[in-house]
């Protein structure tokens, strides 16, 4: 028989053996096999020492290697197929066709700088800049499209809990809240120094949102911040002065989360009582109340117009609402699913499939998709126009609860000049603001494992 190890090999392996028989008590064994290999007195105690893990250490990495060779091989058996599958004109379409686009492993970039977990992130609506939020109490800036930490923003003396872009028009702000029972504003243009603390909440300021106000050519621009609270309630800031302009009570436990509708006409909540509620922004009326969730509300998320015609279709409805900014509405929980809903509370469809407690969740620009990441380390993506089924998961997305996702808002496209009927570009007619955004497909997650991916197309 043809010997496949070296000599030296071959005598490493002998002393591993007789180590390991002189280890567990086999002394005959042990004796025996020194007789047949003809290994003396030069094998003594201290040399039965060094050898005596050896053979156990190999057998399991030798296991080891065979379980990541088996996973490795899986990984590219499925890769290998979704090739095969896809035809030259799938593969070019799906290259250019924002829409459908949805994030794959491995992310572009893991931005590690936190000591604590990381519990929000938030992309400025025009540079390539992130801001991520930590238990550490600190701000962090990265250019994603680099991968490379600018700056940290110091100020908050407990954990931040979330962060966000906006502002008026041309003046783009960063807020941020904290378990110090303060909002915080940074100034980008000016080295991100705290402009103005809104105090004035009584417990953890969970979740903070600027509310766009709508106006004509500025969808997304605004002067108003909204906040919730472990305080049971909501509250509308004017960032221009630092002022509480409205206080709205209604939620009977910690207030989790709050979103704002696309034009700021509605707000959507939730939080410890079960349920999520839509209020009316400039009354602070309620509007409806969602009920059915069996446990704590994680997250909540009004969806964008682009995905009604698919809701509609899931509703029952023969056509898309055309009124309304706040048609359908999808929660997130800690009883593991997550709920769409229509405006009035009516409970649409149950989506089921994480092992966990629901984080986080973010629709798709293009509308067919609502994406969401949990406790179970996964980011998985729903397809709405098949009934909300689960098309696609990101496994071990993170090393720990993926706890924060946010989309990178679009780019706005320049409006030619008015130079037709009615102000309007050769007399076409007026167009959805929405229209004239493109997709960024670029999505940024955030976890326990104090890790930031970035996943972009």
């Amino acid at each position: 028989m043809s010997q496949i190890l070296t000599p030296r090999q071959a005598e490493e392996l002998h002393k591993s053996i007789i180590a390991y028989l002189s280890s567990i008590g086999l002394t005959n064994s042990t004796a025996a096999l020194r007789e047949d290999l003809s290994i003396g007195d030069s094998f003594d105690a201290a040399t039965s020492k060094k050898y005596e893990g050896l053979l156990e250490k190999k057998w399991t990495s030798v296991v080891r290697l065979q379980k990541k060779i088996m996973d490795l091989e899986s990984r590219n058996a499925s890769l290998q197929s979704e090739l095969d599958s896809a035809t030259p004109t799938s593969l070019s379409r799906r290259n250019q066709d924002p829409t459908s686009w949805l994030p794959r492993s491995p992310a572009r970039h893991t931005l590690e700088s936190h000591r604590g977990p990381i519990t929000c992130v938030a992309f400025h609506p025009v540079f390539s800049s992130l801001a991520s939020g930590s238990d550490d109490y600190t701000i962090k800036i990265w250019d994603w499209e680099l991968g490379e930490l600018e700056r940290t923003v110091k100020g908050h003396t407990k954990a931040v809990l979330d962060v966000d872009f906006g502002g008026p028009r041309g003046g783009t702000l960063l807020a941020s809240c904290s378990s110090d029972l303060t909002i915080k504003l940074w100034d980008p243009s000016d080295e991100y120094k705290n402009i103005r603390t809104l105090p004035g909440h009584d417990h953890s300021v969970s979740a903070v949102r600027f509310i766009p106000s709508g106006a004509a050519g500025s969808p997304s621009s605004g002067n108003l911040l909204v906040s919730a609270s472990r305080d049971k309630s909501l509250r509308i800031w004017d960032v221009s002065t630092g002022y509480c302009v409205k206080t709205i009570r209604g939620h009977a436990d910690w207030v989790r989360d709050v979103s704002p509708s696309f034009d700021g006409e509605y707000l959507l909540s939730a939080g410890n009582d079960n349920t999520a509620r839509i209020w009316n922004t400039t009354s602070g009326e309620p509007q409806a109340t969602l009920l059915g969730h069996e446990h704590v509300i994680e997250c909540c998320v009004f969806a964008p117009p682009t995905s009604y015609g698919y809701l509609a279709t899931l509703a029952g409805q023969k056509k898309p609402p055309a009124s309304s900014s706040a048609e359908f509405i999808a929660t997130g929980s800690r009883d593991k699913s997550i709920r769409l809903w229509d405006a009035r509370g009516t409970l649409i469809k149950t989506l089921l499939g994480h092992d966990n407690w629901v984080s986080g969740l973010v629709f798709h620009p293009g509308g067919k998709y609502l994406l969401s990441v949990a406790d179970d380390k996964t980011l998985r993506c729903w397809d709405l126009s098949q009934e909300g089924k689960l098309v696609k998961t990101l496994d071990e997305t993170h090393g720990h609860f993926v706890s924060c996702i946010r989309w990178a808002p679009g780019v706005v496209k320049e409006t030619p000049a008015t130079n037709g009927v009615n102000g309007t570009p050769n007399g076409k007619k007026k167009e959805d603001p929405a229209a004239n955004v493109s997709i960024r497909c670029v999505i940024a997650t955030g976890s326990v494992d104090l890790k930031v991916r970035v996943f972009a197309s």
